[in-house]
């Protein structure tokens, strides 16, 4: 091999500098996100269970707006959950479907459901917040527990989620624990691409918070103190923006001693994928929309993934374009790369309970997502 150019020409130099360096970064990325997901002891299966009669009662909080198809199917697995006291409030909102009809319905079975009826926007603004705090403030219990409409616990044989959940409060300092969502899997290309976009956005989140670094949450999994709702005001200081009502209140309130991770297969919900490219682009539009809102070290930390895999690439490829870096070290850092990188995401996979075929195919997604996340970025929501 020939490094005389790796020493006399400084184009070259600086290209191994920065693909050397990039590949340090993304290799401790998945080493401290999707390794350590994978092996994170926290609150699994193993915690020891809690007394029935140390339990805390529970506050399930829902809001459904035309939400009547997903209710029918899903609630009865909240309502049927193995825990001794909790109640689940649904917040009906402008609904003009059959979902006052189906809630009435199971109400007559559940005395545990409680239903709030708002038949118009009292607050002018947009979004669910408003709605969501009614919710939260007609609960009766401190320990709320967040889902959607659309959400069912992943593993519907012992009904567990709330009891499994609630380990998160393993001291009085927890106020916020920070819980998993899944996507259903289906044999396509479409579903493996939104299955590795949810892999890849809850372990960046989950994998902060494990590292004592929370930042957001993912409201349909989470679960938070009403006492601390309440003593910070709630929505009040982001009402006008219609988005976040998860994120922006973690992402204000989360401390590194008062945040918790259950990772634990009975404690996962789960959600079906979206059913066309475009609902599935305007939901990931929503979803970034409020990270315009955040410090700027966050911003800076959060775009250090893409930039490193741009970097990587980039380098890599300038200089195998010049022909003055053995193109064998090329190789061998790229199969370094993807090597490590594969094996890290299958340990989170494996842990999430993820199809290998996601870890398998992970490193072009990665790629597809640089790209298109890129173009999410650049043209947000337009919306004031």
């Amino acid at each position: 091999m020939d490094f005389t150019h790796v020493l006399t020409d400084p184009c070259t130099m600086a290209l191994t500098a920065v693909m050397a360096l990039s590949l340090v970064i993304l290799c401790l990325y998945y080493g401290l996100f999707y390794f350590r997901i994978g092996h994170y002891k926290g609150y699994s299966r193993k915690s020891k269970n809690t007394d029935s009669d140390n339990l805390p009662p529970v506050s399930v909080i829902l809001t459904a707006q035309n939400d009547g198809e997903w209710l029918r199917t899903n609630l009865v697995y909240l309502l049927e959950q193995d825990y001794p006291d909790f109640e689940v409030v649904v917040v009906d909102y402008l609904s003009s479907d059959d979902t006052q009809f189906i809630l009435r319905l199971l109400s007559e079975n559940y005395k545990n459901l409680k239903i709030v009826t708002l038949l118009e926007n009292a607050n002018g603004y947009q979004g669910l917040k408003y709605p969501f705090s009614i919710g939260i403030k007609s609960a009766k219990n401190d320990i709320l527990l967040l889902a959607e409409p659309e959400c069912m616990p992943m593993d519907t044989t012992n009904f567990s989620w709330i009891r499994s959940m609630v380990k998160g409060y393993v001291n009085n300092h927890i106020d916020i624990v920070l819980g998993y969502c899944g996507i259903a899997y289906k044999p396509s290309l479409f579903n493996w691409l939104q299955q590795y976009d949810n892999l890849d956005y809850s372990v960046e989140y989950l994998g902060a918070a494990a590292l004592r670094h929370p930042f957001t949450g993912n409201g349909r999994n989470l679960s938070y103190r009403r006492s601390l709702f309440l003593k910070n005001d709630g929505f009040i200081y982001h009402y006008n923006i219609p988005d976040g009502a998860d994120d922006m209140f973690v992402n204000q309130n989360s401390r590194r001693r008062n945040t918790a991770v259950v990772l634990n297969p009975d404690a996962y919900t789960i959600v079906q994928p979206q059913p066309t490219f475009l609902q599935w682009h305007r939901y990931r539009k929503h979803r970034i929309v409020t990270h315009a809102f955040y410090s700027f070290w966050l911003k800076c930390s959060r775009f250090a993934k893409p930039l490193n895999v741009f970097l990587f690439y980039l380098a890599g490829a300038l200089l195998l374009a010049l022909g003055t870096f053995p193109w064998q070290i090329l190789a061998a850092a790229l199969a370094l790369k993807l090597a490590w990188q594969i094996i890290s995401v299958a340990q989170a996979t494996r842990r999430l309970t993820v199809k290998p075929i996601v870890y398998i195919l992970s490193p072009l997604f990665e790629i597809y997502f640089l790209v298109a996340n890129t173009f999410l970025s650049i043209f947000p929501l337009s919306k004031k």
